[in-house]
């Protein structure tokens, strides 16, 4: 029996993309081109980069279906959002692309079969043998949730206390004062 399958697969990213885009809201459009150290990328750039990672795997998977990835062109497809990624935009804009395409990924993930998901994919010969599309869907949100780790630092350096801190130190109050 299978207790994750693509429900929660989708439910797990909308998790992790929500978190974002409260991390997102709190930051200041006035500190989007902070960059917490010479050649990062900019809290902009950062939030960019999350809202369109989801499209490397989704061509991979639902686009060209690949079973081989070393028929994928890595790098003509992340030139193209790399672009996009050092094009200025706004706050709401980054904001909206974080809605959509956050959205997008997970409704597609939500579609997929059990069957789909087991699935084998070879890898590049660096890289390993084979992953299934489960393995490998898991992916985004894993890359996801390091990026926003790095956005939490950045809120930290600019004195905000991220939204998890503060509902975990919520959480502790209460049990304290519960416990008095």
């Amino acid at each position: 029996m299978n207790y994750y399958g693509a429900k929660e697969l989708a439910a797990a990213f909308r998790t992790v993309r929500k978190n974002t885009i409260v991390i997102a809201e709190e930051i200041g459009a006035e500190h989007y081109g902070f960059r917490p150290a010479p050649g990062t990328r900019s809290v902009a750039e950062t939030l960019l980069h999350i809202a369109l990672t989801p499209r490397v795997p989704y061509q991979i998977h639902a686009v060209e279906h690949l079973s081989d990835l070393a028929k994928f062109d890595f790098w003509d497809f992340f030139g193209a959002l790399l672009v996009i990624e050092k094009t200025p935009h706004t706050k709401e804009r980054i904001l909206t692309l974080l809605h959509e395409e956050g959205e997008r990924f997970a409704g597609w993930l939500e579609s997929l079969t059990d069957e789909f998901l087991a699935e084998m994919v070879a890898m590049p010969p660096a890289v390993g043998t084979q992953k299934s599309r489960f393995e490998m869907l898991l992916g985004p949100k894993e890359h996801e949730m390091h990026h926003r780790a790095q956005l939490m630092v950045v809120e930290r350096i600019l004195g905000i206390t991220p939204h998890l801190t503060r509902h975990m130190e919520a959480r502790l109050a209460a049990m304290q004062s519960a416990k008095a």
